[in-house]
């Protein structure tokens, strides 16, 4: 890792994690306190059904892209469009389908907050494939300010949009404009542009290494919305914001440093590995003890000043969420550390470790959580996660360390 402003420095990941992450907090801890939990619980239903169709849609292309030994030919990057814009679109008309189904499933009242977000799959499809091949080459520059201009764009929309009276359709209103942004941007900054005639053949090679990328995707997101979906559909949209904010700020606080950081550590694990796998594997061990020196610090802390800090920031009416709070804490340390774990897992070719993983922390959570739920409630449902991410960690440091 290289400080500096040359294209591929470390820097340029540190202030895009900065600015994006610093305003991604300002718009949801504002809209939080302008709307109130069960807003930020109705656009979170709206978010989940986004997220459970594109994780059982992930192609896993773009990480492909980037881990591949050979960078990818102007063909195979639109036979890579034709794939994802076919994607979004599925998903697009998959949510609108679905729409009536979660408004009633989830207590909204209306539809049109799934029907919103239903735009989202095919507006980030339509994005230009190249932006994966700018990754690979570590134009983090680039990146990085495509990704704080899209940021910047969603916040002050939503905000604006919140304070106008638009409700929760302003967190959607902005994530759109955000979104389209980016993928006009990525057409106009990168290069070598596909082909717009769609092609549908040139990346079967791909298939081998992407195919554990769907298989991660699809038990993450049992994972990840397994627990909410609880939430929402029994205790509905208000009781799912506070669920949700609680385990928003905790990520915002501490995981999200490490998932962006990630986006630099795959790509440059990968460029080492290719390299010299031996020089690999120990900046992935400097990775892990620095991080976990920084991940029980920040939890120390974290949970000490949970009270005054949700009252500060989020206001009075948010005090029921401080007890998640302190749990998701942990989670979110335990997942920062897992981040670093499947970049340097998946730039060596190992995808199946993190897939394997997740499979083994579903099975944790699906022995948990019942019983936890009916002792604990919402509070069962997080200590169920720890005990999932505590199993998922262990095993692919496991296969970090010990097997090549």
């Amino acid at each position: 890792m290289r400080a500096g402003l040359s294209p591929s420095a470390a820097t340029w990941v540190l202030a895009q994690q900065f600015a994006v992450r610093g305003l991604v907090a300002i718009k949801f801890l504002a809209i939080g306190r302008i709307l109130g939990p069960a807003a930020i619980g109705s656009v979170g239903v709206a978010l989940l059904a986004v997220a459970i169709a594109e994780s059982m849609s992930d192609t896993g292309l773009p990480q492909a892209v980037v881990q591949g030994e050979d960078a990818p030919t102007r063909d195979e990057l639109g036979a890579v469009l034709t794939t994802l814009v076919a994607r979004g679109l599925c998903v697009a008309l998959l949510l609108l389908i679905a729409a009536p189904f979660m408004t009633a499933q989830f207590h909204l009242g209306r539809s049109l907050l799934v029907q919103m977000a239903a735009a989202l799959p095919l507006v980030r499809g339509m994005a230009s494939p190249s932006y994966y091949v700018a990754q690979r080459e570590r134009r983090f520059a680039n990146v990085a300010a495509i990704e704080i201009g899209t940021a910047l764009l969603d916040c002050c929309a939503s905000l604006v949009f919140a304070l106008s009276g638009a409700g929760a359709y302003s967190v959607l209103a902005g994530l759109l404009l955000g979104e389209s942004l980016k993928s006009a941007l990525t057409w106009l900054a990168f290069a070598p542009r596909p082909p717009l005639a769609p092609r549908w053949s040139g990346i079967g090679h791909y298939v081998g290494f992407s195919r554990w990328i769907w298989a991660s995707s699809v038990v993450n997101l049992v994972l990840n919305q397994f627990d909410k979906i609880v939430v929402g559909k029994m205790l509905g949209p208000a009781q799912l914001g506070a669920y949700q904010m609680s385990s928003r700020l905790a990520q915002l606080l501490l995981a999200d440093a490490a998932i962006a950081l990630a986006q630099y550590l795959f790509p440059t694990f990968a460029a080492r590995h290719r390299a010299d796998a031996n020089e690999a594997a120990r900046l992935v061990k400097r990775w892990l003890v620095l991080g976990a020196c920084a991940v029980v610090l920040l939890a120390i802390v974290l949970r000490a000043l949970a009270s005054p800090l949700f009252t500060w920031v989020l206001g009075p009416q948010w005090q029921p969420a401080v007890p998640l709070f302190r749990i998701f804490v942990v989670n979110m340390g335990l997942g920062a550390l897992i981040a670093v774990l499947v970049a340097y897992l998946r730039a060596r070719g190992d995808a199946r470790a993190s897939a394997q993983a997740s499979a083994m922390q579903v099975v944790v959570l699906i022995a948990v959580v019942p019983w936890a739920v009916h002792r604990w409630g919402a509070i069962g449902i997080a200590w169920g996660m720890t005990a999932g991410l505590a199993t998922a960690g262990l095993w692919m440091l496991y296969r970090t360390l010990f097997s090549r």
